[in-house]
């Protein structure tokens, strides 16, 4: 590939001005570009290396190893109201790009160890970077060095000697691509965090922040089927706070919201992260339990349905104490055949803790249901003989 050291001319040069002509040279000679010295100040020996202060035009890296190509190209985009910094090797602008991406980078494509081309496929194959438009500075002839550089990434190139009116024209047009995708890159993640509080509306209660009922649906299924396919048990909880409509007539509605949230954060305490915990309606709340069988199930509710005994409810003028029923259903079961039965069985369970004296664990055991009697109120189970009275004590312990 040839490239040309020396840098710049404008399309219609006049002798003595500063738009005039700089020679130009090969890289195997010893002549050397010259500045244009008809431009104003600042002046060339006035240009720092290091970035300036943020223009609001846009901040270019110039990128060459000649250093007189460097200034002649800073002082003109100065004086275009650009902010500047220069690298005088691909090294040092790999490494001043991963520090500070720059708006824009006017890319030299021949430089030694790594070329212009090399550095381009750096930068545009880092994805932690943003958009950042690359103009190649090629040779005027080098129809190779251009298709090379915009495979590895570039976005436009421009020849030696530069046209300035050119080279504004095109840094221009790629500050405004860069705008334009940078707006694109922002509406993106305003959309992507409108969608996420969607979906997290979708799936959340309001009041409690547990799963609501239509997400509770959707994971119920989702881990009955993960259960059946790898034969691992599966238990689902059912909790109702007892004569809660008795707390909103008494104290209004904004106790019973308090005492419905600080329930909601007794059985998310409880529950172990993979579980699920949601609220199933009113003052009904649903727990998943993956990998828990029935007898774990029952103990882990009792323990629930102590804590919430022991709780004493607060709000804002007054306290109360509650106590909660319970139904229990569990999977593999031979009369549970999918999801939708495990929620039946618990929620029959659930009615029969009800009806039998409520504050009580229920768990289904096929063709009977089985009381954890709590033996401080001595209520009998039902007398039917579909239910049967069951030990207390703690089972299997989860």
């Amino acid at each position: 590939m040839s490239g040309h050291a020396g840098v710049l001319s404008d399309a219609a040069p006049t002798s003595g001005t500063p738009d005039a002509a700089v020679p130009t040279s090969d890289r195997g000679t010893t002549e050397r570009p010259v500045a244009d010295r008809a431009v104003p100040t600042p002046t060339s020996s006035e240009v720092p290396r290091e970035a300036q202060e943020p223009s609001t035009q846009g901040h270019i890296l110039v990128v060459d190893d000649h250093e007189d190509n460097i200034e002649v190209l800073k002082v003109r985009l100065e004086s275009w109201g650009y902010g500047t910094a220069s690298c005088s090797n691909g090294a040092e602008a790999l490494a001043y790009v991963e520090q500070s991406p720059p708006d824009l980078i006017l890319l030299d494509v021949m430089m030694p160890e790594i070329s212009g081309i090399e550095v381009a496929r750096r930068i545009k194959g880092n994805t932690a970077l943003p958009f950042i438009p690359i103009i190649m500075q090629t040779a005027l002839d080098s129809t190779e060095d251009k298709v090379e550089g915009l495979e590895a990434g570039a976005d436009d190139y421009i020849t030696k000697p530069i046209d300035f009116a050119e080279l504004k024209a095109r840094l221009r047009s790629m500050l405004r691509i860069k705008r334009l995708q940078e707006a694109l890159e922002e509406r993106e993640k305003e959309l992507l965090e409108v969608n996420e509080r969607l979906r997290f509306m979708s799936q959340t209660d309001g009041l409690t922040g547990l799963d609501n009922r239509r997400h509770l649906n959707e994971r119920i299924d989702e881990m009955f089927q993960h259960a059946q396919r790898l034969n691992e048990a599966f238990s689902l909880v059912m909790c109702d706070l007892d004569k809660f409509k008795s707390v909103n007539d008494t104290y209004g509605h904004q106790a019973g919201d308090e005492v419905l949230k600080q329930l909601a954060r007794i059985l998310k305490e409880e529950a172990r992260e993979i579980d699920r915990v949601g609220r199933y309606g009113g003052e009904e709340f649903m727990l998943l339990l993956p990998g828990t069988v029935l007898d774990a199930a029952v103990t882990f509710a009792e323990r629930v349905r102590k804590r919430i005994e022991a709780h004493t409810f607060t709000f804002d003028g007054g306290s109360l104490q509650r106590t909660a029923s319970f139904g229990v259903s569990g999977w593999p079961h031979p009369t549970i055949s999918d999801s939708d039965g495990l929620v039946r069985t618990a929620d029959d369970a659930l009615y029969v803790a009800k009806e039998t004296g409520r504050n009580r664990v229920i768990r289904y055991d096929g063709d009977e249901f089985n009381a954890h009697q709590p033996t401080q109120h001595g209520a009998d189970a039902d007398s039917s003989p579909d239910f049967a009275a069951a030990d207390s004590g703690d089972s299997t312990q989860r």
